[in-house]
């Protein structure tokens, strides 16, 4: 019974994620929209259909299957995996994450590419390392989750923030998975926290409104806020969607915490069924889940 109560929140983690990219795709970059959006719908993109997720989701399956291939965090199997789902898919990337792999591609050393990408844009503080990183929540739980998040953030991200509000994101997935509560868990993630700048807004996260932004740790933030006022899996990531603006990425991260706390059980059997790629998002996180285990 351990075992199957430690899948269904490991599995409510990764799909909770997939599920808030896909419902808030459609909101990206727009506004709060005036009518509530409670279901899967249409986005404006050509080609684009209700229940298709994004990039969020993309990059976050590559770090899941690398870690259970690999058995942990391995930089260079996961760039490899990045880059072969930004060749598939070129156009659903940020510019951040994507100038890094055209220049991977091209033969420059991944060490080199972000800070290169991050000293000619003049920052690198956008959220594309924090939505990809939960599986590593899901997959570890001690020390390694904060150094692993920060690995892995900075192979396209230079930014120290972006690592600091992937590592604070990725301890409270873990603790979620593990069965502890969260306030607890989120104490222990600001505890834990080694990044001032990220420390001061989340450790103060009441205090802020929550703001849609392509900055990490505004997304972060935003994330956090409405997860910790809680009231089950659909109003948050419901509540998370409909502030608009980096709509798929702030869904992505506050259901990621959601499916982590509530478990794949809380999940609105509508929403499930209308994921495309519901088995491979659900088939990834049970080879995660056992291999965290052996």
């Amino acid at each position: 019974m351990i075992f199957i109560s430690s899948f269904l929140h490991a599995a409510g983690a990764l799909t909770g994620l997939a599920i808030g990219d896909a419902l808030g795709a459609p909101l990206e970059g727009l506004p709060p929209p005036v009518r509530k959006v409670t279901e899967m719908e249409q986005s404006p993109k050509p080609g684009w259909k209700a229940g298709i997720f994004t990039d969020d989701t993309a990059q976050a399956l590559a770090v899941a299957e690398s870690l259970a291939v690999c058995r942990g965090f391995s930089p260079d199997d996961l760039m490899g995996r990045l880059i072969a789902g930004y060749q598939r898919h070129p156009e659903l990337y940020g510019p951040t994450s994507g100038r890094v792999f055209e220049l991977v591609i091209a033969g420059v050393p991944p060490e080199d590419a972000a800070r290169a990408v991050h000293l000619a844009a003049g920052s690198s503080r956008s959220n594309g390392s924090v939505m990809r990183g939960p599986p590593i929540g899901i997959f570890y739980s001690g020390p390694m989750v904060e150094a692993c998040s920060e690995a892995c953030s900075s192979l396209t991200h230079y930014d120290p923030v972006c690592g600091g509000c992937s590592a604070f994101l990725n301890r409270m997935v873990s603790d979620l998975c593990r069965g502890i509560s969260r306030g607890r868990a989120y104490e222990r993630a600001l505890a834990r926290c080694s990044n001032e700048e990220v420390a001061a807004l989340v450790g103060e996260y009441f205090r802020h409104e929550p703001l849609p932004d392509l900055d990490a740790l505004l997304a972060t933030h935003a994330a956090l806020r409405i997860f910790m006022e809680g009231g089950g899996f659909e109003r948050v990531v419901t509540r998370a969607v409909n502030l608009g603006g980096d709509a798929d990425t702030v869904g992505a991260l506050a259901g990621s915490l959601a499916g982590a706390e509530y478990g794949i059980g809380a999940i609105p059997p509508r929403w499930m069924a209308r994921l495309d790629g519901l088995s491979l998002v659900t088939s990834t996180a049970y080879r995660l889940f056992a291999a965290s285990r052996e």
